[in-house]
């Protein structure tokens, strides 16, 4: 008699059968087809790293070599040759232009955004950082809370509040976090939103009490709740 476990594997081993022929059917009616879709794979992948090499690294290099005046122009608060170079190296502007594949162009976006938030050109400040997409632990969040301050000095508070959260938010640090909690709590309470801004200042007590806005809350948030009581 034929025990259950070894029948059971005869049955297993039936079905793998089955799907072994079945398999090899299908790879010899579709022999064609499936060679073509390799082909083209392959091609693609092969295209793609061509692109890296030979494309983007080049300009790349390129691009790095241009940025290095510009970015000595911004480091010295020349925003205008920063922008639009000085005759003998490209400015952020045409690095942004000439050089769109490039990590450098889109760090050059960050740039001009902010020379232009500098340069009292606000929003053309929010356009350009609006377009910056670089996810970094520090330029991202500083990104954010660039465009904040574009819209406050345009007086447009309510965008600069949630430009200033989304910066604290986007990469929680000890350092940009809380600068950016009390730049949206200070903006609330001067509006006379107090009941939104006392959590964001309690927030940076409770989380961040070594920065230095942690060192001086007691006093915004004492502040904050007797403007809650008027």
């Amino acid at each position: 008699m034929v025990s259950k476990s070894k029948g059971k594997k005869e049955d297993n081993l039936e079905v793998v059968e089955h799907a072994l022929t079945n398999t090899e059917h299908f790879i010899e009616q579709n022999q064609r087809t499936i060679t073509i879709a390799l082909i083209v794979i392959v091609a693609v992948v092969g295209i793609f790293l061509g692109y890296k090499r030979f494309i983007v690294s080049p300009k790349e290099k390129e691009a790095q070599s241009q940025m290095f005046a510009a970015e000595q122009y911004f480091e010295k608060d020349s925003f205008n040759l920063a922008l639009n170079g000085d005759g003998n190296y490209l400015g952020f502007l045409d690095i942004i232009d000439q050089y769109k594949v490039t990590k450098s162009a889109k760090l050059a976006r960050y740039y001009t955004g902010i020379s232009y938030l500098k340069l009292g050109k606000f929003q053309e400040a929010i356009d350009q950082l609006k377009k910056f997409k670089i996810k970094d632990d520090m330029v991202g969040p500083i990104s954010k809370g660039a465009i904040g301050d574009a819209y406050c000095e345009l007086g447009r508070t309510s965008e600069a509040v949630d430009y200033y959260i989304k910066a604290a938010r986007m990469k929680p640090n000890n350092f940009v976090t809380p600068i950016y909690l009390m730049k949206a709590a200070e903006l609330l309470e001067s509006n006379k939103e107090y009941s939104k801004a006392v959590p964001l200042y309690k927030e940076i007590q409770k989380d961040y009490p070594e920065s230095s806005e942690g060192r001086k809350i007691e006093k915004y948030i004492a502040r904050a709740e007797a403007g809650l009581k008027k």
